[in-house]
């Protein structure tokens, strides 16, 4: 049970902040961006609020199933087990970064996060996986694995990328794990990639093939969690409103109903408008969104967009 006098913070780093886009996917960028993350995360805290750090896993994810489509299809790994690899992968460099040896204690969870196979999301894939694309290798990619391929950005953009099934979480298995490391004092990386997908069938949990999008599931993390604030944040400023025309502007303070009456591309800047709009919604809590370079600003209310309720 949360203490009144601790305030308890969900931080979601986007995969697109881990991993820039136009930046190479090898281990030596991506390193060194978490370990930028985890210096500005340790930067902010106060060191008395309880913090989770949920985190994306699009870019990553999405190589490793590049990587396992090219073995015997007999030896492929589902989508499900791809997303465990990947939120190991990122939790435990997270983790590493973040630790201190004279600092509060760090732990990475994985994390398993239930959906409902009926989910009309498996008949309209939309989460972007895995690197930029150009139409024509796409297409390629497309015709030769049955991937579904869609075009990423603006109106008119010029690359593409792999979407897949990005059904609505509904549960978090490891939810009591979670809260009692936080009541304890630790720093949780938990829900990874927004955790891997399993349904339950006669009490059992099977994995499903999809990618649950991080920031819904750090929305329903941070309303489980008793949470004051949801902080989501991306390799972008604020929400633009107009973006991609010549009247875009920055947002810099909001409603939920105020956002929720403009269009957001459901590939991006949407499901992070939304998962916001959700938490501020049922709980009466602050959601910010806004750049990982100014971790700072974000947190101070100098930078980012922010959204209460008025």
């Amino acid at each position: 049970m949360n203490r009144p006098d601790v305030t308890t913070t969900v931080i979601a780093l986007g995969g697109n902040a881990l991993l820039r886009r136009g930046e190479p996917l090898d281990p030596a960028v991506q390193d060194r961006n978490v370990e930028a993350a985890a210096r500005a995360i340790l930067a902010a805290s106060t060191g008395t609020e309880r913090v989770a750090i949920t985190h994306g896993n699009g870019p990553q994810v999405g190589l490793l199933a590049v990587a396992d489509a090219n073995r015997p299809e007999d030896l492929r790994f589902t989508l499900d087990v791809l997303d465990a690899e990947s939120e190991g992968m990122i939790g435990y460099l997270l983790a590493r970064h973040l630790h201190r040896p004279d600092g509060r204690p760090v732990a990475a969870l994985l994390t398993q996060v239930v959906v409902d196979r009926a989910d009309p999301a498996f008949l309209a894939p939309t989460k972007p996986i895995g690197p930029v694309l150009d139409r024509a290798a796409a297409q390629q990619l497309s015709a030769e694995r049955g991937w579904r391929v869609a075009p990423e950005g603006p109106p008119g953009a010029a690359t593409w990328r792999r979407v897949v099934a990005s059904p609505e979480p509904r549960s978090i298995v490891e939810l009591d794990p979670i809260r009692h490391l936080l009541d304890a004092g630790t720093i949780v990386v938990c829900a990874g990639g927004g955790g891997v997908p399993v349904v339950l069938e006669d009490g059992r949990l099977v994995g499903i093939e999809a990618v649950v999008d991080k920031d819904a599931t750090s929305s329903l993390l941070a309303q489980l969690l008793g949470a004051e604030r949801l902080v989501l944040l991306t390799d972008v400023d604020a929400v633009v409103e107009g973006w991609g025309t010549p009247e875009a502007r920055p947002i810099v303070a909001t409603t939920p109903a105020a956002l929720r009456s403009m269009d957001f591309d459901a590939g991006s800047m949407g499901p992070k408008v939304r998962a916001a709009c959700d938490f501020v919604d049922r709980t009466g809590g602050e959601a910010v969104i806004g750049s990982l370079g100014h971790l700072p600003d974000v947190l101070a209310g100098t930078s980012g967009t922010r959204i209460r309720r008025r």
